[in-house]
């Protein structure tokens, strides 16, 4: 099983590439095709939701920059 990887893009969707399962509240898993790769939307404009559709051009600004979060509480 290859490793997940979540790039959150500046001013756009979150790319997600890799060995993944997508599933609403209720457990049922979307059909993905076989697709590897696909964005998922973070602005709330897709029509297509969660999935982008690129209605975030213009309409949607975040600039995605790392940073760490604090320790985990136990």
């Amino acid at each position: 099983m290859s490793k997940t990887k979540i790039t959150v893009n500046p001013n756009g969707f979150l790319k997600v590439e890799g060995d993944f399962e997508i599933v609403d509240n209720q457990g049922n898993a979307y059909g993905l095709q076989g697709r590897t790769t696909l964005g998922l939307c973070r602005c709330g404009h897709s029509n297509n939701k969660p999935f982008c559709d690129g209605s975030h051009r213009g309409n949607f600004e975040h600039e995605a920059t790392s940073f760490d979060l604090p320790p985990k509480k136990v």
